[in-house]
C-alpha cells in the first residue's frame, strides 16, 4: 500500500495543551507559515497494528526554523476516548504562504485539505474503520491487522488517489474545498492530539535523519508501529525515489541574547585589547587615564623589583579628581618617557648611574686642592746659590 504523510500539527496542539510551553514544542504549534511548498508525501507500507483498539494516524511533513522540513512518521495510537476519529492536519495555501492546520480528534472526520494520506484517508472522510457500541471495527483492506487477533473486522475496497501532493491550494496543490458539513465539524468541539502523539512529533523533530535535507524526501523511518520508537521491529522505510531538494531553514532574527561575535565585541568596561593593556602597576585610575601618547606599552613596563618608588607612583583612584595628573611630580613621567624609547630596560637603571656619578664627583675637592702645590714656586729662594757664586 502507498504511505504518505500530511502534517497533523495537532501533535503540536496536544503538546501545548497538555503541558507547559517548551522551546522545542513551540515549533510544533499552529500558526507556522512557510514560503516553500511542502515536499511530496513519501510512499511506504503500513506497519502491523500493535494491539486491538489502536487507530492509524498518517505521517506528515512538519517545519522547524532550525532544520526546515522534517518527516513525522505515521504511527498507531490509542484515541483519547472511545468513539473518536482522527482528522489529519494539512498544509494549505493562505495569504501568499503555506500554513499548517493542526489535526484533531472528533466524533466525525473533518476537512484535511483533500490530501490522500492512504490507509483509509482518501482525502475525504475515513474509510479505515468505524465505531459501534464502543468497539472499533477495522477495514482489513486498508489496515495491517494480520499479526493480532481482531474480531471486529470487515473488508471494503477503497480506491486511493495515486497522487502524493502534500498541500492544498497554491501552485500544484489539491483543489478540494471544504463542504458546509466539514466546516461545521471543524468548528465543533474536538480534542487535540494526545501526549503520545506530541512526544512522537517532538522526537521526530530532534532526529537529524528525518530532516528533508538528510533524507531527500525518502526517510528511512517512514512509519512505525509504536509512537516515538524509531528503531527495532515495526519500523518501515520509505520506498526509494527521486531526491527532493530541501529549502533552506528560516532562522529566527537575532535577539538581545545573541551577542556580537567575540572578535568584534568590545571588552568589558571599554578596556583595551589584551595585548595593549597598561601594566597593573602603572595603570591610571578610571577618569584619570594618561593620554594615549603617554601610555606605556607592555614592552616598556618596569621589570619586577624595579618599580618606581612610592613617591613617584601615579595617584590612586579618587585621590585628586582633576588635578591629579598635575599634582604628581612631573619628573616621574618625563623620566619614564625619556628613557623608555631608547632601550626597554634602560629605564629601570638610569637612577643608579646618576647616584654613582654624584659619588664620583664628590671627590672634586681633591681636584680643587691641587693648587696646593703652587707654594713650591714660592720656594724659589733656591737661586740663592747664584748669590754664593
Amino acid at each position: 500500500m502507498r504511505r504518505i504523510a500530511g502534517l497533523p500539527f495537532a501533535l503540536a496542539l496536544s503538546l501545548c495543551c497538555l503541558s507547559p510551553p517548551h522551546a522545542a514544542r513551540a515549533q510544533l504549534a499552529i500558526g507556522i507559515t512557510v514560503n516553500a511548498a511542502p515536499p511530496p508525501l513519501p510512499v511506504y507500507v503500513q506497519p502491523p497494528i500493535p494491539a486491538p483498539g489502536y487507530i492509524w494516524t498518517p505521517g506528515y511533513w512538519a517545519w522547524s526554523d532550525d532544520t526546515g522540513y522534517y518527516w513525522v512518521p505515521g504511527t498507531w495510537v490509542l484515541p483519547p476516548a472511545p468513539e473518536l476519529l482522527w482528522t489529519p492536519g494539512y498544509w494549505g495555501w493562505s495569504d501568499g504562504a503555506y500554513a499548517f492546520h493542526a489535526g484533531y480528534w472528533g466524533a466525525t472526520v473533518g476537512f484535511y485539505g483533500g490530501i490522500s494520506y492512504g490507509f483509509g484517508y482518501t482525502g475525504v472522510g475515513y474509510e479505515g474503520g468505524y465505531w459501534r457500541g464502543g468497539s472499533f471495527f477495522y477495514n482489513s483492506s486498508v489496515n495491517n491487522i494480520s499479526n493480532v487477533s481482531v474480531t471486529n473486522v470487515y473488508n471494503k475496497t477503497v480506491v486511493n488517489n495515486t497522487t502524493n501532493v502534500s498541500y492544498n491550494g497554491g501552485t500544484g496543490g489539491t483543489t478540494v474545498k471544504p463542504t458546509p458539513q466539514q466546516l461545521a465539524v471543524q468548528g465543533a468541539h474536538h480534542v487535540a492530539a494526545t501526549g503520545e502523539q506530541a512526544r512522537h512529533a517532538e522526537a521526530a523533530m530532534k532526529n537529524p535523519a528525518l530532516t528533508l535535507a538528510n533524507n531527500h524526501g525518502h526517510p528511512a523511518v517512514a512509519a512505525t508501529a509504536h509512537a516515538a520508537r524509531f528503531s527495532g521491529a515495526g519500523v518501515v522505510a520509505a520506498r526509494p525515489g527521486k531526491p527532493i531538494a530541501a529549502p533552506p531553514p528560516r532562522h529566527a532574527q537575532p535577539t538581545a541574547a545573541h551577542a556580537l561575535p567575540t572578535g568584534h565585541a568590545r571588552p568589558t568596561g571599554n578596556a583595551p585589547p589584551p595585548g595593549h593593556a597598561l601594566p597593573t602597576a602603572s595603570a591610571s585610575p578610571a577618569g584619570h587615564a594618561l593620554p594615549t601618547g603617554n601610555a606605556l606599552p607592555p614592552a616598556h613596563a618596569l621589570p619586577p623589583g624595579h618599580a618606581l618608588p612610592t613617591a613617584h607612583a601615579l595617584p590612586g583612584a579618587g585621590a585628586h579628581p582633576a588635578p591629579a595628573p598635575h599634582v604628581a611630580p612631573p619628573a616621574s613621567r618625563p623620566q619614564l618617557v625619556q628613557h623608555a624609547p631608547p632601550q626597554p630596560r634602560a629605564a629601570a637603571h638610569p637612577p643608579a648611574p646618576r647616584v654613582a656619578q654624584a659619588v664620583v664627583h664628590r671627590p672634586a675637592p681633591s681636584h680643587v686642592s691641587r693648587p696646593a702645590p703652587r707654594p713650591h714656586p714660592a720656594a724659589r729662594p733656591r737661586p740663592a746659590p747664584h748669590q754664593h757664586s
